[in-house]
């Protein structure tokens, strides 16, 4: 029978962190660290409440830790805390709401180099804009390359309903570039005239 390694390394570390090994629970919010952060600046944008939920995700994650019960990784597990710690946050708050890019000049250049710190700005300030869950999809699926299963696991979500979140998401960024650049153009157009 087949052991995840991941998954044996996560018992041990959780039976020692359970132990009392302080080093050992230092030891998981660093492997998590920054995929908790990928979360919590997508769902959260005050960043004082980043660094008070961070500190709740890791208290919360340190006392429910004798009842993870290693059916999925941990790193999954301490994101589903991240995730619905900010959704908590959200709700609190009254915050939370009732495409693939074509590449750019040559790999390697100068020009390269300008292009995609350009649209990396184009997309961040685009994503900035979205719904709190969706820029979490985003971020989950597209950066963290988790799968629609592992997002889900987080989430709570059925993998259909991922997937149906992922594209809504990636439809409003994409309507949202194209309506602000869009005016954008326009407006240059008439001042060319």
């Amino acid at each position: 029978m087949y052991t995840d390694p991941d998954k044996l390394a996560d018992k041990q570390l959780v039976h020692n962190a359970l132990s009392g090994d302080a080093q050992a629970f230092g030891i998981i919010i660093r492997n998590t660290e920054k995929l908790v952060g990928q979360i919590v600046c997508r769902m959260v944008s005050n960043v004082e409440d980043r660094k008070d939920l961070a500190q709740e995700i890791y208290l919360k994650a340190y006392r429910n830790l004798a009842v993870f019960k290693h059916a999925a990784k941990l790193s999954t597990w301490i994101a589903q805390i991240s995730y619905n710690t900010c959704m908590d946050y959200l709700r609190k708050k009254k915050l939370l709401f009732p495409g693939e890019l074509a590449d750019g000049p040559g790999s390697g250049s100068a020009d390269d180099t300008v292009y995609r710190k350009e649209l990396a700005g184009i997309l961040q300030s685009g994503m900035e804009r979205l719904q709190p869950v969706y820029r979490t999809m985003i971020t989950l699926y597209h950066q963290e390359e988790l799968s629609y299963e592992e997002i889900g696991e987080i989430t709570g979500m059925p993998p259909g309903t991922v997937k149906s979140y992922l594209f809504r998401a990636r439809k409003a960024l994409k309507e949202q570039l194209a309506g602000y650049y869009g005016k954008e153009d326009m407006k240059q157009e008439k001042e060319n005239e």
